[in-house]
C-alpha cells in the first residue's frame, strides 16, 4: 500500500493496484458481492473501506487461489457471513468442512505446511492446482 495510514480510506486505483486487479473487476465484483459497498463521493468517485479491502482480499482469494467460483463465493459468504472471510483471508480455507471438526483439541493431528518438507509441499500444491484446474473445467461444462 502507499503511504497512507491502514485506516485511510483507497480509491479503486489505489485497491486495484494493491490487489493486483483491474478496476472493471473490482466494479463487477460489486454487482456481484453486495457486501462490497464502497463510499461514493461527488462524481461517483469510489473510495474503499479497509473492511471493504480485506472483503476483496477474501474473495479473490477464494476465486483465484481455492477455486471456488462467483456463487460458490456468494454461498460461503450466505453460510459463514463476511467476518469468517475477513479473519481467515490469508489462510486458505476450507468453507465445506464440518464445523465440529474445526476443534482444536490435538494440535499434532493437524497437518500444517510446516511439517511437510519442501519438495512434498510442491508436489502437493501441484496436485492441488490441477484439481482446481479440473474442477473450473467441470465447472464450465455444467
Amino acid at each position: 500500500m502507499n503511504s497512507k495510514s491502514p485506516e485511510a480510506f483507497r480509491t479503486i486505483s489505489e485497491v486495484s493496484k494493491d490487489l493486483s486487479l483491474p478496476q472493471h473487476v473490482l466494479r463487477f465484483w460489486e454487482t456481484k458481492f453486495v457486501q462490497i459497498k464502497p463510499i461514493k463521493r461527488g462524481g461517483g468517485r469510489r473510495y474503499y473501506r479497509p473492511e471493504d479491502i480485506q472483503l476483496l482480499k477474501g474473495i479473490k482469494n477464494l476465486l483465484y487461489n481455492d477455486g471456488y467460483t462467483i456463487r460458490g463465493v456468494q454461498k460461503v459468504i450466505k453460510q459463514n457471513g463476511t467476518k469468517n472471510i475477513l479473519l481467515n483471508n490469508n489462510i486458505n480455507n476450507d468453507f465445506t468442512a464440518d464445523k465440529d471438526s474445526s476443534n482444536d483439541q490435538d494440535n499434532s493431528s493437524n497437518i500444517g505446511h510446516h511439517n511437510l518438507s519442501e519438495s512434498k509441499r510442491k508436489k502437493l500444491m501441484n496436485v492441488m492446482n490441477d484439481l482446481v484446474e479440473l474442477r473450473k473445467k467441470l465447472d464450465q461444462n455444467s
